[in-house]
């Protein structure tokens, strides 16, 4: 998305017509209609156009934000990250309609407003008028223009879709009045689905393969057809799909994903480089052609109230390093990690979760950092201080036991997220001007995509095959199907595509879409819902992600024992010499480190530690009060109650 660009634009936008109007808002007219005159050049039809995507892109800044314009963090209601909020708190229960999604929006005024239907409704205004207000414009670019527009439409009804299930669908521009056509009916998911899939078709038909070099990060062919198998994906998995274990859905999603990749093979994409320091840098390629990136955010570096900056860099960067503290991995993300061969890290493949940096998958250690291993950024020049030390020492000064940090760096797990980050970001005012970019749709999970549909229709070979070619990518043997084993069925199969998904897209905030679909908090059979024993899975409720410290074993009477001695110790993935310092790293941490449980837990209300608790109606939110009495035609939906507290009728599985 030419995110970047597209803020330049709407403030020149602005600007412009300030300069010839008294007042440029005044001429927005019908919350969402441009004046005419926009349909005079093609500058002016791109500047409509650019101001939508910066109202559906302007918070994506980071790469766990989800949801069209609402760009929110979904990734602490997974294993990836700690912390209980209401959606997963055991002490409460929503279910009354203010306590519902307010993500639909308010009503439909005169008025800017940043909500799904004011963004939908300047689309459907964009796609009535371009062809007749803007008739002497290029057929090509009008072409173009509207491919963009469908696309847009499209991802926000999915959106609204994954959170609601079915909500009206409005697809032509509407005039306020009281005629009872206006009165629209929830849609059925498959409805909804079938009208997304028709605008992604449209847009498919318009859009060029690749854009020109300046008009970079505008969606695509590709795109559109890779956002077309997301969509049927989606549809087949169990959230929406009583009939789950059959084959036609996903086969629907298989052929949308081969088709996908038939054309963007031809574009020139496909999966980036052949090595784990390939797979790293591939999130670096900024404002240029990612072979990998079929949807990209591009950001900028600058400081100016124009530029979008990239805010992933200040999350996960250290205290020492110029960071807001680091990103901490709990225990259950540092086990999930393969082995180096591909097999799963048990004791019986060798693994040692307090060793746990010995022998893993090469994406471990592009994904974490840990005492030890090196994590270097622009200013860091000092060959000792590219080696980031977290880890917690306790001073004896007479009667008092002191707690002290390594380089003040407080974090609760002896490993900490360095996925996306980048070598050469300025720590100047703690990273906040990164201008890395973030890609939404990566190549690698267009390939997942097509495993798990061929899992689906109980093409086990297949689906290995797609899952090897992403694990070939960083380097893990072939032997053994990659350490996956023989699949034995389509359960298994759909239960490795998904583990693969965990390690491949960690922390991309993909990893809760894939919960909610699969419905994995859970098992209900009152509600049909037993993917977890089907799956051979445990429910993620009940559970709760776990942190300890990194802890230097003995007291001390001195400053941090271990500054001067630590220094000869140091792991970097680019050296010939790896394993070795692995080796030796292992030794020092056997000889000075312990894991410490934490004072508090990652999880814990009120400071008592607890385990998640997902209600199962909170698959498909329920709509606010203010939206139900303004459009009392809507029906609340099941599991939530109306605005008046009776129960919701709303079936989205229909």
């Amino acid at each position: 998305m030419k995110t970047k660009i597209d803020i330049y634009i709407y403030l020149s936008l602005l600007l412009i017509f300030s300069s010839c109007s008294d007042d440029f808002l005044q001429e927005k007219k019908n919350f969402g209609q441009y004046d005419d005159s926009f349909y005079e050049s093609e500058e002016r039809v791109n500047w409509y156009l650019n101001n939508i995507y910066y109202d559906y892109f302007q918070g994506l800044t980071s790469p766990v934000n989800s949801i069209i314009a609402e760009w929110s963090n979904k990734s602490n209601l997974t294993e990836e990250m700690g912390g209980i909020s209401d959606l997963i708190n055991p002490t409460v229960t929503l279910s009354n309609a203010d306590e519902g999604s307010g993500y639909y929006g308010t009503r439909l005024e005169n008025k800017l407003k940043n909500e799904p239907y004011h963004r939908i409704r300047d689309i459907n205004s964009l796609l009535e008028e371009i062809d007749i207000k803007g008739e002497t414009l290029d057929e090509d670019f009008r072409a173009g223009i509207k491919g963009q527009a469908y696309y847009l439409r499209a991802i926000q009804y999915f959106d609204l879709m994954k959170i609601y299930g079915g909500v009206p669908l409005v697809t032509s521009v509407q005039e306020a009045s009281e005629d009872e056509s206006l009165k629209i009916p929830r849609a059925s998911t498959t409805e909804m689905v079938n009208q997304i899939v028709a605008d992604l078709d449209m847009a498919a038909s318009l859009l060029p393969s690749n854009w020109d070099g300046s008009e970079y990060g505008r969606f695509t062919k590709g795109a559109a057809l890779a956002q077309k198998c997301r969509v049927l994906l989606t549809y087949a998995s169990p959230l929406f799909n009583n009939n789950w274990e059959s084959s036609e859905r996903w086969q629907q999603a298989l052929e949308a994903g081969l088709q996908a990749e038939t054309e963007l093979s031809s574009a020139g994409y496909g999966l980036y480089g052949n090595s784990a320091k390939d797979w790293e840098e591939m999130f670096l390629i900024d404002n240029s052609f990612n072979p990998e990136a079929i949807v990209v955010q591009l950001l900028g570096s600058g400081d100016s109230p124009v530029i979008l900056n990239n805010s992933w860099e200040n999350d996960v960067r250290l205290t020492n390093q110029g960071g807001s503290g680091g990103l901490e991995a709990p225990k259950e993300m540092i086990d999930l990690f393969p082995m180096s061969d591909g097999t799963m890290a048990t004791t019986a493949n060798g693994y040692d979760d307090f060793l746990f940096f010995l022998d893993r998958d090469p994406r471990f250690y592009r994904t974490f950092a840990f005492s030890g291993s090196k994590w270097t950024y622009k200013q860091d020049s000092d060959l000792v201080s590219n080696y980031v030390w977290a880890y917690r020492w306790f001073k004896i000064e007479g009667d008092i036991r002191n707690e002290t940090f390594s380089n003040n760096n407080r974090v609760a797990s002896p490993a900490f997220v360095r996925k996306m980050s980048n070598p050469e970001a300025s720590n100047e005012s703690s990273f906040e001007y990164s201008g890395t970019d973030i890609i939404e749709y990566r190549y690698a999970e267009l390939i997942l995509n097509i495993a798990e549909a061929y899992a689906g229709i109980g093409d086990l070979n297949n689906s290995v095959q797609y899952l090897g070619r992403v694990r070939d990518r960083v380097g893990i043997p072939s032997s053994n199907n990659y350490g996956i084993g023989q699949l034995t069925d389509k359960y298994e199969a759909l239960k490795t595509c998904l583990y693969e998904r965990r390690v491949e897209l960690a922390y991309e905030g993909k990893r809760f879409w894939d919960i909610k679909r699969w419905m994995l908090y859970n098992d209900d059979a009152s509600a049909n819902n037993s993917t977890c024993q089907k799956l051979g899975l445990q429910p993620i409720n009940g559970t709760n992600r776990t942190g300890h410290y990194l802890q230097y074993s003995q007291d001390a009477t001195t400053e941090d024992p271990l500054e001067d001695v630590r220094t000869d110790f140091g792991v970097d993935p680019d050296s010939e010499d790896f394993k070795n310092q692995l080796d030796e790293l292992a030794d020092f941490y056997s000889n000075n480190f312990e894991l410490a449980e934490l004072p508090t837990p990652f999880d814990n209300v009120n400071g008592n530690e607890v385990n998640i608790d997902w209600k199962q109606h909170y698959y498909i939110m329920g709509l606010r009060s203010n939206v139900l009495t303004q459009n009392p035609w809507l029906e609340q939906t099941t599991g939530w109650k109306d605005a008046s507290g009776a129960e919701g009728t709303f079936n989205w599985k229909q």
